[in-house]
C-alpha cells in the first residue's frame, strides 16, 4: 500500500513497506519546555518557526502540528501557525486536531495533501472528520478507540479498526488515504503493552494491507531514561511494519535508519552508508 502526502507547496512524500520508514517530527506541540505554549498565547511564530527548522534539518520529513490547550483558540491559532509553516517551509504537514472548525478554516489554506490525526470509532468523530478528510482530499489517520477507553485486547482494537473503515467506505474513502494507529501504552503500566501493539499491527497489515503509524514514545511514559526504551521499541515496531512514526527526529533518525536497513528497506545498505558519512561531515 503506499499512501502519497504532498506539500502546500507540491514536495511528495511516499509512505510504505517499500519505502524507508518516514518521520513526522512531534515537537510543534504545547506541552513540555519547548516554550510552544507561551509562544501561542503571545501568537509569536517566531519560536514555532525555528523548533520547525531544526526538525526538517534533523531529518523529518512531514511536521505534526498541535496547538490544543487549554486557554488557546485552537480555531484561530491552528491555520495562523500552519499558514506561516507553508510559507516558510516546503514540508507535507499532519494536522494533530478534531476540531472542525480549526480544521476547516487551515485545510482552506491550500495544503496540497496533507494528514488529518485521528479520526476515533466513535460516531461522532467519524461524521465530523470524515466529509473533511474527503472534500479536501486529505489523507486520515484512524486510531484504535472507540471512546471506550483504550482497548487493552488486540482482537477489540482490530475490531474497532474494521469498523472505522466500513465507516470510511461510505465517503468514498481510499485505504491508501488511510493510516492506522494500532495504539501504545506505556510499558509501566502494562506489562504487554508492546506485544499487544504489534499483534494488532501484525493483523491489520494481514487483513487489510494498510499503512500504520505509531506515537512511540507513549511506550516509555514514566520511567527514567526513556531513549533506551524507545529505540528497542521502534527497533521492533519497523519490523513488525510500522511504516511511518511521529517522534523526535534529532534522537531516533539514526535507529530508525538502522531498523529499516534489518528491516530490509535499504538496498545494499546505502542510504544508511550516506547518511552515517554525512553525521562525519557535521
Amino acid at each position: 500500500m503506499e499512501t502519497k502526502v504532498i506539500s502546500p507547496k507540491g514536495k511528495e512524500v511516499k509512505i510504505g513497506d517499500s519505502y524507508p520508514t518516514v518521520i513526522i517530527g512531534e515537537r510543534i506541540n504545547p506541552f513540555g519546555k519547548s516554550g510552544i505554549k507561551e509562544a501561542l498565547e503571545r501568537k509569536d511564530i517566531e519560536p514555532i518557526l525555528k523548533i520547525a527548522e531544526e526538525q526538517i534539518s534533523e531529518g523529518a520529513d512531514i511536521l505534526n502540528v498541535n496547538v490544543a490547550a487549554f486557554g488557546v483558540d485552537e480555531a484561530e491559532l491552528l491555520p495562523f501557525v500552519v499558514e506561516n509553516l507553508a510559507k516558510r517551509f516546503d514540508v507535507p504537514l499532519c494536522l494533530e486536531s478534531r476540531n472542525k472548525e480549526a480544521l476547516r478554516r487551515t485545510l482552506d489554506i491550500g495544503l496540497g495533501k496533507p494528514i488529518i490525526n485521528s479520526v476515533s470509532g466513535e460516531f461522532h468523530v467519524m461524521e465530523s472528520l470524515f466529509p473533511l478528510a474527503k472534500e479536501y482530499n486529505a489523507v486520515f489517520v484512524i486510531i484504535a478507540s472507540d471512546g471506550k477507553g483504550i482497548p487493552k485486547e488486540p482482537e477489540r482494537r482490530i475490531s474497532i479498526v474494521g469498523n472505522i473503515l466500513e465507516e470510511a467506505s461510505k465517503y468514498g474513502i481510499k485505504k491508501e488515504d488511510i493510516i492506522v494507529d494500532s495504539i501504545v501504552e506505556s510499558i509501566a503500566l502494562s506489562t504487554k503493552a508492546a506485544e499487544n501493539t504489534f499483534k494488532t499491527m501484525r493483523a491489520i497489515k494481514s487483513q487489510w494491507d494498510l499503512n500504520l503509524i505509531l506515537g512511540a514514545s507513549n511506550i516509555s511514559f514514566g520511567l527514567p531514561m526513556r531513549n533506551f526504551i524507545n529505540v528497542v521499541f521502534l527497533s521492533a515496531a519497523v519490523l513488525n511494519g510500522l511504516t511511518c512514526v511521529i517522534t523526535n527526529a534529532k534522537i531516533l533518525k539514526p535507529y530508525i535508519m538502522a531498523a529499516d536497513l534489518i528491516a530490509g528497506k535499504d538496498n545494499l545498505a546505502r542510504r544508511y552508508t550516506s547518511y552515517m558519512k554525512s553525521l562525519k561531515t557535521k
